[in-house]
């Protein structure tokens, strides 16, 4: 299912104006924060949640630079399928300085349209842990910044410092006092998952973020057209919930999985699917075709299946579908043996273009290889 009518039609010049556009921004509707605090904050995360967060416990930096990096994650279920994502954050003020107990707050940015549903699960495992969880949506709002070349121009987010834009950078100094926003920590990030993502961030409610007035603000439609062209999917809608598989779903090259932490819910069976080492079917980009290879609008939907008919054979299925653009789990041999063998289940003249995301590292490659041999 889609968060967003698919009923829109995406005409070609948006998309190329899209794909030619400088810096945009989006207030992200569909994403809503929640706030963690207490002495157990850390150590509940950490045994829930699919990354090491950890590191949100450190001591600030003593060079007068409390910025943490953002951090993505998921919980799973106990079977290792997703059920939600987590933008988390660190507010950090200058002042900043951990109690004795190591007590921290973290915000954290979700699917809105399961918020109600999120919060229960989590006070469900909260148990007698000392943390409170607020739905602080009301208080706080989800921004993106992307558009071509914006990520090329800012350091790597493994400089926590100079991850927020201007702030200490090197090559926005016009930006350093505006990207600040105010004296509480809020700033831009780089999207914790991939550079070609753009910078993400939550600000207080009812002002406009730093560095907006200088991009083209737009709505949360090119920011999915965004992620489409890149095979990024986002929140329960996009990623089935309770089904999806998340070494599927990409979500190791999205830096949301780590193997080192040790044990958290789901656990087991995404390491024993990682170290098995062939990951046969992944979320890839798509696009929809005439037999003109022409595109085609407003003809897919999520759901649909896509088959391959040289082979005869379900290649997989739609996940998200947007205008002539879409993502969907595919087996990957049978994806890319021929682009004019992939058609819809029940739409033959549709023809499925499967795309090889421009961020995929090359081992990925090598798998489909080895699955092809196999």
């Amino acid at each position: 299912m889609n968060r967003f009518r698919p009923c829109v039609l995406i005409h070609h010049r948006h998309l190329h104006h899209l794909q030619n556009a400088g810096p945009l921004c989006s207030h992200l509707k569909s994403r809503s924060v929640i706030r963690f605090s207490g002495p157990d904050t850390i150590k509940f995360l950490q045994g829930l949640l699919s990354n090491d967060v950890r590191r949100f416990g450190e001591s600030p930096h003593e060079d007068n630079s409390p910025v943490v990096p953002p951090m993505y994650a998921a919980l799973l279920t106990p079977q290792g399928r997703f059920l939600y994502d987590f933008f988390l954050y660190r507010q950090s003020r200058p002042e900043e300085k951990l109690d004795r107990n190591g007590s921290v707050e973290i915000l954290a940015d979700v699917d809105g349209s399961v918020l109600d549903e999120l919060l229960a699960t989590l006070k469900k495992y909260r148990l007698r842990s000392k943390v409170d969880i607020e739905n602080v949506a009301e208080d706080f709002y989800c921004w993106q910044r992307y558009g071509r070349g914006l990520s090329e121009k800012t350091p790597s987010v493994e400089e926590p410092v100079a991850a927020s834009v201007g702030w200490r950078g090197g090559d926005d100094r016009s930006g350093n006092s505006a990207s600040h926003g105010n004296d509480v920590g809020w700033h831009w990030f780089k999207d914790p998952r991939l550079d070609c993502l753009g910078f993400r961030g939550i600000f207080p409610s009812g002002t406009t973020p730093p560095l907006v007035e200088s991009d083209k603000e737009t709505d949360e439609e090119k920011y999915l057209l965004w992620r489409l062209e890149k095979g990024v999917a986002e929140g329960s809608t996009e990623i089935p919930k309770g089904e999806a598989i998340p070494l599927e779903y990409n979500f190791v090259g999205l830096n949301a999985i780590s193997f080192d932490k040790g044990c958290y819910v789901g656990q087991e069976l995404i390491a024993r699917a990682h170290h098995r080492g062939v990951i046969r079917k992944r979320l890839l980009p798509l696009k929809f075709l005439d037999n003109n290879g022409k595109e085609v609008e407003r003809k897919v939907t999520a759901g649909s299946e896509v088959i391959n008919t040289a082979s005869g054979k379900k290649t997989g299925s739609v996940t998200t579908a947007f205008g002539f653009c879409g993502m969907g789990v595919l087996r990957l041999e049978e994806a890319f043996k021929g682009s004019d063998s992939l058609t819809i289940l029940g739409q033959e003249d549709i023809k499925v273009e499967a795309i090889r995301a421009a961020w995929w590292p090359s081992e990925w490659f090598r798998d489909q290889q080895h699955t092809a041999v196999a």
